[in-house]
């Protein structure tokens, strides 16, 4: 009974380690947040979810009702980048004078042997700017893999396929001041998110418990050597007395 118990409970731990696992591994944009009428960085982080095929293709929708004048990518070796532009229903007026279309979608190709491979990922990063004043960006994403398979990101945010979503924040609010930090902040959290700052704790809480045992043993050591050494001279001025020879006549 006890070790189908057993059984039970590691199967059960084993679960619950596994799904949030399989529940993140989908395409987002990082940060999450922004600030309304500024520029950042972003970056789609595309991981693979097949074990026998590769991601040779993603596509990005850029939203074009709320419009954005400037979109400017960083290369990624091995990897080709297009653009399609949409003219714009309504014109925008800019900085730079009226703005008539827009980048309306990326699509980044990779060329032979850069293919995002099984149990890997990848990361693609965009400027954009100015932010739109509205409260969120949806940036709905195509995911090609090279058995032909495509995974369409372009659900809510509580679907099994959801799409990116960059939440958009007025300028001098705590979230905005609190993104506009960098990405160190942000690394540093997805590197919680996956468990990683978890197990650096415990290695390092056992390690101090090692060493602090190993310098009470030490310790004891030495004392148990010191006494030692205090009881043996006493010892043997302690031990029976000798026979005196008697005198000759």
């Amino acid at each position: 009974m006890r070790l189908r118990l057993g059984t039970i409970l590691i199967a059960a731990a084993a679960g619950a380690f596994a799904f949030p696992v399989a529940a993140s591994a989908h395409v987002t944009v990082n940060p999450g947040t922004a600030t309304q009428g500024g520029y950042t960085k972003v970056t789609f982080r595309v991981p693979n979810e097949r074990d026998g095929a590769s991601t040779t293709k993603v596509e990005v929708a850029i939203p074009t009702d709320k419009p954005i004048a400037s979109v400017a990518l960083r290369p990624v070796p091995g990897w080709t980048a297009v653009t399609d532009s949409t003219k714009l229903a309504t014109p925008v007026k800019t900085d730079d004078g009226e703005l008539t279309e827009a980048i309306s979608k990326i699509t980044w190709t990779a060329g032979p042997g850069a293919e995002i491979k099984p149990h890997q990922f990848q990361e693609f990063d965009v400027s954009l700017g100015p932010l739109p004043d509205t409260d969120q960006l949806v940036f709905k994403a195509l995911q090609t893999y090279s058995n032909g398979e495509v995974v369409r990101w372009i659900d809510e945010p509580a679907a099994d396929h959801p799409a990116p979503v960059l939440k958009l924040t007025k300028a001098g609010t705590t979230t905005a001041r609190t993104t506009s930090t960098g990405t160190a902040a942000q690394d540093a959290n997805a590197v919680m998110n996956n468990g990683k700052a978890g197990v650096d704790g415990t290695a390092l809480t056992l390690g101090i418990a090692g060493l602090v045992l190993g310098f009470a043993g030490l310790v004891a050591g030495l004392l148990a050597y010191r006494r030692a050494g205090q009881r043996t001279p006493a010892t043997a001025a302690s031990g029976p007395p000798r026979q005196s020879t008697p005198a000759s006549l």
